[in-house]
């Protein structure tokens, strides 16, 4: 039986814009996302640079781009976060120990609290017996440290746990941990949809 569930957070909980995010940065000049960018991302989002930092890798290739217009495009891809996402979370906390664990930054997370406000996102974080995000941790997943981290720190049960996440790299790297996973299909499922899965035993 499932005591714990850890959850990831965009696209599960609030909504990503994407394409609204690169349709923001081709306006700036930049054509495509590319392996530069991608991995001052990997670092930024492991902490291991500053906001300056980043930000200083977009202006190289955006040289007329201000620092705002940046930002504004990076956090363009922030969407809704839907109020019937938190009744149900809100709902869950009373009967298993949740978790949220993300691959974010400081920007982002930023930008949601500033979008949702103090008390909307006050009652999301209650919902949470801890909060993870990967900017603070130092990696991200699908690093295998990462779960085990919250696993060991938590003395949680992998056979006991459930994590549910969009991308199929993060789901296998906590189902090789032992972890029951849901792969949630954005565009397809939801996560109030999780008591329909028959298979997690909760």
């Amino acid at each position: 039986m499932i005591n714990a569930i850890i959850f990831d957070f965009g696209d599960v909980f609030i909504n990503l814009e994407k394409q609204k995010s690169i349709d923001q940065f081709k306006k700036l000049g930049l054509e495509n996302p590319n392996e530069e960018l991608a991995a001052q991302n990997d670092l930024f989002e492991k902490g291991k640079i500053s906001e300056t930092e980043f930000i200083d890798c977009f202006k190289k290739q955006l040289p007329n781009a201000t620092n705002e217009e940046i930002i504004s495009a990076w956090n363009s891809i922030i969407g809704d976060f839907p109020l019937y996402r938190l009744e149900f979370l809100q709902l869950l906390s009373t009967k298993y120990r949740l978790f949220l664990l993300t691959n974010t930054d400081a920007i982002h997370i930023n930008c949601f609290e500033e979008n949702v406000g103090m008390s909307f996102y006050s009652d999301f974080y209650r919902c949470f017996e801890k909060v993870y995000y990967s900017y603070e941790m130092g990696m991200r997943k699908p690093q295998p440290e990462i779960f085990s981290t919250i696993l060991n720190k938590h003395n949680l049960s992998p056979a006991r746990t459930l994590f549910v996440d969009d991308k199929t790299e993060n789901t296998a790297a906590a189902a090789a941990l032992g972890m029951h996973i849901w792969n949630l299909q954005v565009g397809k499922e939801d996560v109030i949809d999780l008591f329909k899965k028959k298979a997690f035993n909760l």
